[in-house]
């Protein structure tokens, strides 16, 4: 059967391997008393997520320092050719955890079992809340097929607290216009979740967390706010940032900031474009097993049973 064949697999796999450290020759950063101290720099893993490739930074470890999220993978780029299969992951489901989904080129379809089924495309972002258990498939959508072009983004699990651990599942995608923008001559920011300075973003979460999209000019210097006791992380898409302590970062890299500070101070030699991710670390026991993420491994076998009687939905009627 489809649901436990699925079961048997866990797309919390693949750890993140440490990445070497380099010096920056001629340092343009200046830094502040109160920056940030890097903890960690990773490099991300390349993986398929069914027919997807993606490059993952890491799931279901480091929660110390990336809580309140547990996943992150960057699907693509990758170009498709107008009239070739899509790229898909085939309905499977999800509970206790809220998978977001961020588009930087190209378009998705996306189908689940609380009977929402649609396109979405760039600069869109979807809140899967899966809570006590939800079904979804994931594929390129409608006009890259017709017209063909690149398929790329981020797939990024919010952990769920515990009280809503089994709340009702819900699905809501947000365009631009939810969120808040910020432009200068020398970087560009758009605030998908949380505030920046006074640049807020309309969506809500269920835990204190923030979301940057950020582009960097050449010869560019940026002081980032976070509150000392949240955790805080950069993934790198593509270019070379300058941190603290003149530690280098380059493309599909991901650095894990320690807490006790407030700024993040960053430097760009050349243009540069990343996100910037953390919030409230929600402090609570996590069990995980595939793409369940609970506080206790009963939690874990009640969905696991949830799933297999059908409780969550029907993946037949999903794909």
């Amino acid at each position: 059967m489809k649901r436990r064949e699925f079961i048997k697999g866990s797309a919390i796999l693949g750890l993140t391997a440490a990445g070497s450290v380099a010096l920056v020759r001629n340092s343009g950063m200046y830094h502040e008393r109160t920056n940030r101290k890097v903890l960690q720099i990773l490099s991300a893993d390349r993986v398929n997520v069914g027919t997807l490739p993606v490059m993952r930074a890491f799931a279901g470890n480091h929660l110390d320092y990336v809580s309140p999220y547990v996943l992150f993978d960057e699907f693509g780029p990758v170009r498709l050719e107008a009239g070739s299969d899509p790229l898909r992951v085939d309905a499977h489901p999800h509970a206790g955890v809220t998978p977001t989904t961020y588009f930087l080129e190209g378009t998705g379809h996306h189908k689940d079992s609380l009977n929402y089924d649609f396109q979405i495309g760039k600069g869109d972002f979807m809140l899967f809340s899966s809570g006590r258990g939800a079904i979804h498939m994931e594929e390129s959508g409608l006009k890259l097929y017709q017209e063909g072009g690149f398929y790329h983004g981020f797939q990024i699990w919010l952990n769920t607290p515990a009280k809503y651990k089994f709340a009702d599942p819900s699905t809501t995608v947000f365009r631009k216009e939810d969120m808040a923008n910020i432009q200068t001559d020398k970087y560009d920011i758009q605030v998908v979740l949380g505030a920046f300075e006074e640049a807020q973003s309309k969506i809500e979460t269920l835990s204190p967390a923030f979301y940057y999209h950020v582009k960097m000019k050449a010869d560019a210097r940026l002081d980032i706010p976070t509150d000392p006791n949240h955790n805080a992380f950069i993934y790198l898409v593509k270019g070379k940032l300058e941190l603290e302590d003149a530690r280098q970062l380059t493309d599909n890299q991901v650095v894990l900031y320690q807490r006790g500070d407030d700024l993040i101070n960053l430097y760009s030699e050349q243009p540069s474009e990343f996100l910037v991710l953390g919030g409230q670390p929600l402090n609570e026991t996590v069990y995980s097993y595939g793409p369940f993420v609970m506080n206790t491994e009963e939690q874990i076998r009640q969905c696991v049973r949830n799933y297999q009687t059908g409780k969550m939905g029907n993946p037949d009627l999903v794909n």
